[in-house]
C-alpha cells in the first residue's frame, strides 16, 4: 500500500530568501546620505539650540568662576555630577563640538551636492512646451495682429522685459523661467550658516577674553599675569599676546544733576577713560579715549569700558603701626547712586594668627537715616565708608572668590570695645579708626575712580559678520522670489494677418501671483509692434 501525497500549496511554501547584504561601504554609503539629508541638518541645528540651553541655565565658569564654585558647594549631589558632565563649561563639552561638528559636515554634504545640481540647472534650457496648455493652473489665450513668426518674436521681446530667460525648441512655441536667483538665495544661506559655524570655531579656538579692573593712575601690560579674568582658547598661547600697554590717567563720569532738565536726576549721561597707550615697548605714548560705545583697536584686541566705580584708598596697619595693606579698593555699584559694595582683605597675619577681612558699603553722597546708610546722587559729593569688620580665615577650602565680597564662613565678626554690640566703623575721608583688641587700625585715605576694561580678541568675528549679512541677503532672495516657467504657442488665425497666442505658466510651489503674470506678458505682448 502506498501513501499519497498531498500537493504542496505554493502559498504556505517557501524557500529560503536571501537578502542582499550592504556590507560595510553600503553602510558607510547610507549613513553619508543621512547624515547629509536636509532633514538631519534641521534636527542637528534644533539639537545644537537645545545643547546649548545649560548654558543659558547653569553658570559658566569661563565667565564667572565664583558664581560656578559656589553653584556647586551648594548643590552637593547634583553639583559634582553636572560638572563631570560638563554642564557648567557647556561650549567646550565634548558632546556640544561632536553635535557642532556633525552639522558643520551635515551642511557641507548637504549643499554641495545641491550647488552643483542647481549650477547645471542654470545652464541648461527650459524644458518644451507642453502640447496641451490649457492644462496648467494658470493659462489664457489671445489672439493679435501679425504673422506667427512676427508675433513669435515679439513674445520672446515680452518675456525678457520680464526677466524671463527664453529657448524655443520648435517654430511655434517659446519656453521661458526665471526665479533661479531664489535656490540661489537659499544656497546662500546655508552657505553662509556654514560661515557663521567657522567663525564662531574660529574665535573659540583662536581667541581670548580678558578683564582688568584698572584704577585712575595704574598701568596694565598685555600679559596674562596682569589681568583680572584670563579666558583663551583651545590654541592660544598667552605667550603670544600683542605687548601693548594702557595707563588710565583720568576718568570722566557727567550725571544728571538739573532737576529742571529733561533727563532724570542723578542718571548717567557719559563716561570716558583717557588712557596713555603704547603698541609696543620703546614705542611712542599715544592719547586715546575709550568711550561706552567707542571701543579702542589696540592691535592685539578690542578694548571695551564695560563699568567702573570708586575705589576708596584704605589703609590698615597692625598694633605695632606697620602697613599690612594699602591699596585702591573697587566696589561694585549696586544702583544708580554708586551705593557700592566691596571687600578689604588683609592676608597679613593678625594676633594668634588670623586674618581680617572688612566688608560693607562705600557710599558717594552718603546720608544715615532710618533706612540705614544710602547713597542719594552718584557723584563724591560726601563720600563715606560703612564697613564691619571680621578676623579668621579669609578662604575656607581655597575656593575662588569675587573681589567685591568677603566669604565670613571662616570668620567671626569682631564686636566694639565694649564687647556689647557688633563693630559698626563709618569713616569719611581722612579718618582713621581703631580697631579694639589690639588688631592695629584702618585708614580711610581717599577715593579714586575705576574703569572697567574687557579685552576680546575674536579672530573669527569678520567671518562671522559677513556670513551672516550674505545669509541675510539669501534670505530675502529665497523668500521674495518666485521660480516661474512660462510656455506659448503660436498658431494662426482663421483671419487673414492674425495670430492665436496660447500662454500657460507653471510654479515650483504654490504662486497665486502666476495669474497676474500671465496678463503682464501679454499686456507686454500687445503693446510691442514689429
Amino acid at each position: 500500500m502506498s501513501l499519497s501525497t498531498q500537493p504542496k500549496d505554493p502559498r504556505t511554501e517557501r524557500d529560503d530568501i536571501t537578502q542582499p547584504s550592504l556590507g560595510p561601504v553600503g553602510l558607510l554609503r547610507f549613513a553619508w546620505r543621512q547624515l547629509t539629508s536636509m532633514r538631519t541638518a534641521l534636527f542637528l541645528l534644533l539639537l545644537l539650540a537645545v545643547a546649548a540651553l545649560p548654558g543659558s541655565i547653569f553658570p559658566q565658569r569661563s565667565i564667572d568662576a565664583v558664581r560656578t564654585a559656589d553653584w556647586i558647594a551648594r548643590h552637593e549631589t547634583a553639583g559634582p555630577w553636572l560638572d563631570k558632565l560638563g554642564f557648567f563649561e557647556v561650549y567646550a563639552s565634548p558632546w556640544f563640538a561632536a553635535i557642532y561638528l556633525l552639522l558643520l559636515v551635515s551642511l557641507v554634504g548637504c549643499v554641495l551636492p545641491r550647488s552643483k545640481v542647481h549650477w547645471k540647472a542654470m545652464r541648461s534650457q527650459p524644458p518644451r512646451a507642453p502640447k496641451r496648455l490649457e492644462r496648467l493652473a494658470a493659462h489664457d489665450s489671445v489672439t493679435v495682429d501679425g504673422t506667427p513668426d512676427e508675433v513669435l518674436e515679439r513674445v520672446r521681446g515680452a518675456l525678457k522685459d520680464g526677466r524671463f530667460r527664453t529657448h524655443s525648441h520648435d517654430a511655434s512655441t517659446v519656453s521661458a523661467e526665471k526665479g533661479y536667483l531664489k535656490e540661489t538665495g537659499n544656497l546662500f544661506f546655508h552657505l553662509a550658516l556654514i560661515g557663521v559655524i567657522l567663525g564662531m570655531a574660529g574665535g573659540h579656538l583662536f581667541g581670548w577674553k580678558a578683564d582688568i579692573i584698572l584704577p585712575v593712575g595704574e598701568s596694565m601690560a598685555n600679559v596674562a599675569a596682569r589681568y583680572d579674568t584670563l579666558n583663551t582658547g583651545p590654541l592660544v598661547d598667552p605667550a603670544d599676546f600683542t605687548p601693548f600697554t594702557m595707563k588710565l590717567t583720568r576718568f570722566d563720569a557727567e550725571f544728571e544733576s538739573d532737576v529742571k532738565g529733561k533727563g532724570q536726576f542723578g542718571s548717567p549721561r557719559d563716561f570716558t577713560a583717557h588712557v596713555d597707550f603704547t603698541k609696543e615697548p620703546g614705542a611712542k605714548v599715544e592719547k586715546k579715549v575709550i568711550r561706552v560705545n567707542g571701543p579702542l583697536e589696540t592691535g592685539g584686541g578690542t578694548a571695551f569700558l564695560l563699568g567702573n566705580g570708586y575705589a576708596p584708598k584704605i589703609t590698615v596697619k597692625d598694633a605695632q603701626g606697620n602697613v599690612t595693606y594699602s591699596d585702591a579698593t573697587p566696589f561694585l555699584a549696586q544702583d544708580n547712586n554708586y551705593t557700592s559694595v566691596g571687600a578689604v582683605k588683609v592676608a597679613g597675619a593678625g594676633p594668634a594668627g588670623k586674618q581680617l577681612g572688612f566688608a560693607g558699603l562705600f557710599l558717594p553722597t552718603a546720608v544715615l537715616d532710618e533706612q540705614g546708610p544710602h547713597s542719594v546722587f552718584p557723584d563724591l559729593l560726601e563720600p563715606a565708608l560703612a564697613l564691619s569688620a571680621f578676623e579668621g580665615t579669609l578662604f575656607p577650602g581655597g575656593r575662588p572668590q569675587s573681589v567685591y565680597s568677603l566669604d565670613t564662613e571662616g570668620m567671626t565678626q569682631l564686636k566694639n570695645k565694649e564687647g556689647t554690640d557688633l563693630l559698626r566703623i563709618w569713616l569719611k575721608p581722612g579718618e582713621t579708626y581703631t580697631l579694639p583688641g589690639g588688631q592695629g587700625s584702618i585708614t580711610f585715605d581717599g577715593v579714586e575712580r575705576f574703569a572697567g576694561i574687557s579685552v576680546r580678541n575674536d579672530p573669527g568675528k569678520e567671518l562671522t559678520l559677513v556670513a551672516a549679512l550674505v545669509a541675510l541677503l539669501g534670505l530675502i532672495l529665497s523668500l521674495t522670489i518666485r521660480r516661474r516657467r512660462v510656455f506659448v504657442r503660436v498658431v494662426p488665425a482663421q483671419e487673414e494677418g492674425r495670430t492665436v497666442v496660447s500662454i500657460g505658466g507653471l510654479a515650483k510651489d504654490d504662486d497665486e501671483g502666476m495669474g497676474d503674470e500671465l496678463e503682464d506678458v501679454l499686456t507686454r505682448l500687445k503693446e510691442r509692434r514689429t
